[in-house]
């Protein structure tokens, strides 16, 4: 998932603000996997323009974690997605020049399979596509993206039904 670096400045309504908040932001992020491939999508607004990353989001109030990563799929992908399992919990805490904490967000990336659609962009991203696993370092992916979606994978081959999610709709 990319990091929001909005332009909020310290000062103003901290409970809405990404940028030095408050409180830690929860995300959510869907890893979507078929046999070696993971879905990606491009970034196509400010922050992390061009970057590839999985789908993914803030949680809204009054959200689930897996109504959010179902929700943020299907906006950014057009798919239809259902969560499987919590494939890992990222935390990413950034400081600014003078130390104080500028982004602080907790991400729980979901192993998820297909249920519907055809993966296309939609919303914030300019391009959705399969990739394959083993060539993760030849991609322009957010920080730690890399990391996770084959820590991930490593832990799902050759377990049950998540080993190849896509497949069983």
């Amino acid at each position: 998932m990319a990091i929001d670096k909005s332009g909020n400045n310290p000062g103003t309504d901290a409970s809405a603000s990404r940028r030095y908040p408050s409180a830690p932001i929860c995300a959510v992020g869907a890893l979507i996997y078929r046999g070696s491939q993971i879905l990606l999508v491009r970034r196509g607004k400010a922050p992390s323009l061009g970057k590839w990353s999985v789908p993914g989001g803030r949680l809204r109030l009054g959200e689930t974690l897996e109504a959010a990563v179902v929700r943020e799929t299907r906006e950014e992908t057009c798919l239809a997605v259902r969560p499987l399992r919590v494939g890992k919990v990222v935390e990413h805490l950034l400081r600014d020049k003078r130390g104080e904490i500028e982004y602080h967000y907790v991400i729980v990336d979901y192993v998820c399979r297909i249920v519907g659609g055809s993966p296309r962009p939609a919303s914030d991203v300019s391009e959705v596509r399969f990739v394959e696993i083993s060539e993760l370092s030849q991609w322009d992916v957010t920080e730690g993206t890399a990391q996770v979606i084959r820590e991930v994978f490593e832990g799902t081959t050759g377990t049950d039904e998540a080993s190849n999610p896509t497949n069983s709709r």
